[in-house]
């Protein structure tokens, strides 16, 4: 059954149940009074049998009762291992006791797993904040906290918890560019510890009202969608040529500055205009240049 929700703010409204411990005994202690039952009736049957005492077939029957009575109520629980009581439909409080325990047999209970489950969500392909769609999914570590909550708050609560996984990722996903050249925005390939930190605050507000509480969240795939993959590498390499040409030509402006500058501080040779932008020109190609530059050497004097 598909569940569906229209925000965190009436998820918080849905919260019915809460859970309080419920009045369960020791089963060991129990034990002792259904042996205690056994060996009344027991007697009872022998002080019927043998000295045709009335009474003894009243301590039988009343034995004998008490010991299906106490037999009946049994149950066992493991370790992160929680049962719902009820009685006839209402819940009654549940019991985190692991071991042999016993409620009375008119009790029912239904027992829920408080221990740590981990599911990888599917591929989920979804539109970036720049509308550039993605292929993303999520590693997702959680828990039952209330078991009241988890049984009767939702229908079934491990659905819920996959259902609300995809929305938490889908918004998510919506929320941030996937990558930014610039490094000005908060980026979903860039930022994984910001990003898991706020998918992890979404998915843990829509999942409250089952009573469920998100341990972690991690991106484990994150992809541009195999359509537009080769278009956004190929820009993503020109994005990364132009950047790095922007830092060879800003480099290189301020190497020739410094040696002009140095050049007329020690008076090593005067240039004209003229000679100042040749020098210029060829300091650029040799510093901007993608392969060796093979110098001519000037045998004459300086304007020859």
């Amino acid at each position: 059954m598909t569940q569906s929700v229209t925000g965190s703010g009436d998820l918080k409204a849905l919260r019915l149940s809460q859970e309080r411990a419920a009045a369960t005994q020791n089963g060991y202690v129990m034990l002792l009074v259904l042996l205690a039952s056994i060996v009344l009736a027991g007697l009872g049957l022998w002080a019927a049998a043998g000295l045709e005492e009335v009474w003894g077939f009243g301590l039988f029957a009343a034995a004998v009762i008490a010991s299906a009575v106490v037999a009946v109520g049994f149950y066992f629980l493991q370790p992160n291992q929680a049962a719902a009581i009820l009685l006839f439909g209402d819940y009654r409080g549940t019991d985190r006791n692991a071991g042999l325990r016993w409620r009375l047999p008119w009790l029912t209970r239904t027992k829920i797993s408080t221990r740590v489950h981990n599911v990888t969500s599917e591929r989920l392909k979804v539109n970036d904040l720049r509308g550039n769609p993605i292929e993303i999914a999520t590693n997702v570590v959680w828990r039952v906290t209330d078991a009241a909550q988890a049984l009767f708050d939702v229908d079934d609560y491990t659905k819920f918890v996959f259902v609300q996984i995809e929305s938490a990722v889908r918004s998510i996903g919506a929320r941030y560019p996937y990558d930014d050249i610039e490094h000005q925005e908060t980026t979903l390939r860039g930022h994984a510890d910001e990003v898991n930190g706020e998918l992890r605050t979404e998915l843990q507000d829509r999942v409250q009202v089952a009573g469920i509480t998100i341990d972690e969240c991690r991106l484990t795939h994150l992809a541009y969608a195999s359509e537009i993959a080769q278009s956004m590498l190929r820009r993503q390499q020109a994005e990364a040529v132009i950047a790095a040409r922007q830092k060879i030509v800003i480099g290189a402006v301020s190497m020739v500055e410094t040696a002009l500058q140095m050049l007329s501080e020690k008076n090593v040779v005067e240039l004209d205009d003229e000679r100042r932008a040749a020098m210029v020109s060829n300091l650029m190609v040799v510093l901007c240049s993608e392969r060796d530059t093979q110098p001519v050497v000037n045998a004459g004097t300086l304007y020859q």
